[in-house]
């Protein structure tokens, strides 16, 4: 169970990598991408591909990011002034593109056999216990910010929640906050206590888990910093109506191209974190569902806000989690069954959270883009 849990919390680390890329994009910069994937699968294979011939992995990730942020470039010119529709059909068939050049190009990739045997981070790591114990106050710092970025958001959310009751003279009972409130603590606690847990049985996967959160944070906190700039502003503006920020002189196009290539190095990172985790590189494991799931994340976390990416992630793998080990054990459908069911149930969880609540757990209603 330890050791089950190390690994969910590195998938959850990784795609709040590849939600938060996305997010800028199109929570704060109003561009839709349904090929994001596309990105991560540059930024996982240039990382093992380089690292395998013998460049230092550190190298190899800036290299990966720096060609995923590169595709954004060549996308972006192409498209970024045409209409926002357009921009979807291409990244989607660039990243389809991809996947098919991997499966293919077997003298860079090795085609369906996957890249295998290549250089991991902190693979040859054997703490000794000060080692250990340094590794578990990290762990618990990083816990605390969680707690207290959690605490911010949701007492945020419920003070909005107060000013509008007060404008409508109509009592609301914020019930949705309160319950993805523990919901959230209790899954970051759980994180903390299984962590320390597995740091005193220290094996490859802990110090990968720690190391993607250390890296999780500093992006984050990067990343809300950018997005309360001034040039974070300008991305809403865009958002909102670009043509406000032309008629104040911003130079539009640069501003969009902008976010899409620090959302597509973002999610480079997260394709050298993912085939860390899966320690062999497969064209399979980069399919279209990956991104169509990040889109449901930051719906339900709430676009236009970090913060809400991150919950979003949880509370999407909390729920395929409890559902894989859960559903079985009641015996109500079968296991043929079991995967229709758990996508139809979260498609209709979605659905439901349209109507209840549009703008996400945590988004803004005045920020809501959906229905531009």
């Amino acid at each position: 169970m330890v050791n089950y849990l190390v690994f969910l919390t590195i998938l959850i680390g990784i795609y709040v990598l590849f939600s938060l890329g996305l997010n800028l994009q199109w929570g704060f910069t109003g561009l839709i991408n349904f090929g994001h994937i596309g990105f991560m699968t540059i930024g996982a294979y240039t990382t093992v591909v380089l690292s395998k011939k013998g460049f230092p992995l550190i190298l190899s990730v800036i290299m990966g990011m720096g060609l995923a942020a590169l595709l954004g470039l060549l996308i972006g010119i192409s498209t970024l002034k045409l209409r926002e529709d357009y921009l979807g059909i291409v990244t989607i068939g660039v990243s389809e593109l991809l996947r098919l050049i991997a499966n293919n190009e077997e003298w860079l990739t090795n085609g369906p056999s996957g890249v295998q045997s290549y250089p991991l981070p902190l693979e040859d790591l054997d703490p000794n216990f000060i080692s250990k114990l340094i590794m578990i106050v990290l762990l618990n710092a990083i816990s605390l910010f969680a707690l207290w970025l959690l605490w911010s958001s949701f007492k945020k959310q419920w003070q909005e929640n107060k000013e509008i009751e007060k404008k409508s003279y109509q009592p609301r009972k914020p019930l949705s906050i309160i319950i993805f409130g523990v919901i959230g603590v209790a899954l970051v606690l759980l994180v903390d206590i299984n962590g320390t847990i597995a740091i005193f049985n220290y094996n490859y996967k802990v110090g990968l888990m720690l190391l993607n959160l250390l890296i999780l944070t500093i992006v984050y906190i990067a990343l809300e910093l950018l997005v309360n700039s001034p040039w974070g502003r300008i991305l809403k503006a865009i958002r909102e109506d670009e043509e406000i920020p032309k008629a104040l002189g911003k130079n539009v196009f640069w501003y969009k191209l902008q976010a899409f290539m620090l959302g597509g190095g973002i999610a480079g990172l997260a394709g050298s974190f993912y085939a860390w985790q899966l320690t062999t590189v497969f064209p399979t494991n980069f399919e279209p569902l990956i991104t169509f799931n990040a889109w449901t994340m930051i719906m339900l976390g709430g676009a236009g806000s970090n913060a809400g990416s991150i919950l979003g992630v949880i509370i999407f793998w909390a729920y395929d989690s409890l559902t894989r080990f859960v559903i079985p054990q009641l015996e109500i459908i079968n296991i043929a069954q079991l995967g229709a069911f758990r996508g139809m149930t979260i498609g209709l969880i979605l659905m439901l959270l349209m109507i209840w609540r549009p703008q996400g757990i945590l988004g803004r209603k005045e920020e809501l883009s959906l229905g531009r």
